[in-house]
């Protein structure tokens, strides 16, 4: 399917209010608002459930594309599908209407996983929830969370209270009596995504539950990390082809008027130019691998979702860092935004699992050695 229709006005928007977002480290609510109205919520829902049912490639698409004009509405975006997909495997029985209210817009979904005790290991919640009859209670201390006290529901991680060792998901409102925001937001890069800490303390049906007890690591390893993967490598992506782009226009368009040349006729510069893009083009082509092994799984599929991301930050590191050096004062003025670009990409990185931890899991996957 063609994503263009759907994100043409999101990028208008989105592109319109980035420079704010980003100087004042606020939400991005009109660029959200638009995405609700747009049908992209559901990208990658069923269409019998209410979705585009759209896919891998698709996603790439969307969320590159929205990178490009405001890493931080394509992070909550990418937060929202990353949440609406577990949902889809496993629906809460509890809240029946749950996925198809992902998909129309009317609920806008984020992660909840991360914690302080366990950092950026957001596979090994330190929680633990009790039981009381058909009512579960969750107490954490969640970090991170995007969208936090923006998002209409939460997919909230916590050591099981029916499995000894095990891990469950819980589909949370955000109107739950005990889910607080515990901080404000302030980061270097994606300053509009509202990534603050957040504290719970609730009561929540057993029926919120998404899948069987103990199902929730599972849930996390095969189902959350391949699209938050690829989509956070998609971010990557298409913050390094902004930046290019940027760089491209700026030194083709610049002049040294003492020599009557434009700054591209350097050599240095040409070079720095040419590695970016062919960087940025064989990130893409493994971007795109990536994407089709999710839809056809081979036995290396693992491998491409522990490296796309790992390999697409750092390549986003090198080509935004470049692109600042090749345009000089005018990327340090933030004339061309390309401060912003090279400010966002540092967010990819750190973002569990981290680029450092999935270079571990990928060299324990190649000789035979167990992740975990």
């Amino acid at each position: 399917m063609d994503v263009t229709a759907h994100l043409a006005p999101v990028l208008e928007i989105a592109a319109t209010h980035a420079r704010d977002v980003d100087a004042e480290g606020r939400y991005p609510a009109e660029a959200v608002q638009a995405l609700r109205e747009s049908g992209l919520l559901g990208l990658t829902v069923p269409t019998e459930a209410g979705g585009l049912g759209g896919g891998p490639h698709e996603l790439v698409a969307t969320v590159g594309g929205l990178a490009g004009v405001c890493g931080s509405t394509a992070m909550i975006y990418l937060m929202h599908v990353s949440a609406v997909m577990p949902v889809a495997v496993a629906p809460p029985a509890g809240l029946p209407k749950l996925l198809n209210q992902l998909a129309d817009g009317s609920t806008l979904g984020s992660l909840a996983f991360s914690e302080a005790g366990s950092r950026s290991h957001f596979w090994a919640p330190v929680s633990k929830a009790t039981r009381d009859g058909d009512t579960v209670h969750l107490t954490a201390r969640k970090s991170w969370v995007t969208s936090a006290g923006q998002a209409d529901v939460y997919v909230v991680s916590t050591g099981s209270p029916d499995v000894e060792g095990g891990v469950d998901l819980f589909a949370v409102p955000a109107d739950t009596a005990g889910l607080e925001v515990a901080g404000p937001w302030k980061g270097m890069g994606l300053r509009g995504n509202a990534s603050s800490p957040m504290t719970i303390d609730a009561q929540v049906p057993v029926e919120h539950r998404l899948g069987e007890a103990g199902s929730g690591f599972e849930a996390m390893l095969n189902v959350v990390m391949p699209w938050f993967n690829l989509g956070n490598s998609s971010v990557s992506v298409g913050l390094s082809r902004a930046a290019v782009d940027a760089a491209v226009t700026h030194t083709s368009a610049s002049k040294l008027e003492h020599l009557d040349q434009s700054l591209s006729a350097l050599p240095t510069i040409r070079a720095q130019l040419a590695k970016m893009s062919i960087e940025l083009a064989t990130m893409s082509a493994y971007l795109g691998v990536t994407a089709q092994r999710l839809i056809e799984p081979r036995d290396d599929t693992m491998l491409y979702v522990l490296g796309v991301k790992a390999a697409t930050n750092d390549a986003a590191l090198r080509i935004t860092d470049a692109a600042m050096r090749v345009c000089g004062g005018a990327a340090f003025s933030e004339h061309l935004q390309l401060d912003r670009y090279f400010r966002d990409a540092r967010a990819g990185h750190v973002m569990a699992p981290t680029a450092d931890v999935l270079y571990d899991f990928y060299g324990k996957a190649i000789t035979n050695q167990p992740l975990f």
